[in-house]
């Protein structure tokens, strides 16, 4: 179930991808360009809803219950990520314990003879 799921909502996010890009942005066509406003008078100055707009709108329900869907299984699994876990790396013990070398004492510089 949860790979069904995986594969439609990948599938569904990018037919939406393709809808919205596919669509002509808001006052695209050529009686918006010379300022004439509301060219499709017939329905409104919004416009009618188009079929790739009730399109977008389904792709988008869809989406969002898949996205609700395996958000839901994955808690019931227990999991925070897709990605296989692997356990924690702590690094070895070293068998003798290092000590401290004693410090050096300071040396006084050398002087060059005097003449």
């Amino acid at each position: 179930m949860h790979a069904f799921l995986i594969a439609v909502h990948v599938t569904v996010s990018i037919a939406l991808i393709i809808i919205v890009l596919l669509q002509a942005g808001k006052g695209a066509d050529l009686g918006a360009t010379f300022g004439t406003g509301g060219s499709q008078s017939l329905f409104g100055a919004g416009g009618g809803s188009s079929f790739l707009g009730k399109l977008t709108a389904w792709a988008a329900v869809i989406f969002m219950v898949t996205s609700v869907s395996l958000a839901y299984l994955s808690s019931k699994q227990g999991t925070t990520s897709i990605m296989p876990s692997k356990a924690p790396v702590t690094a070895p013990k070293p068998a003798i314990p290092l000590q401290a070398k004693p410090a050096a004492p300071p040396t006084a510089p050398k002087q060059a003879p005097k003449k």
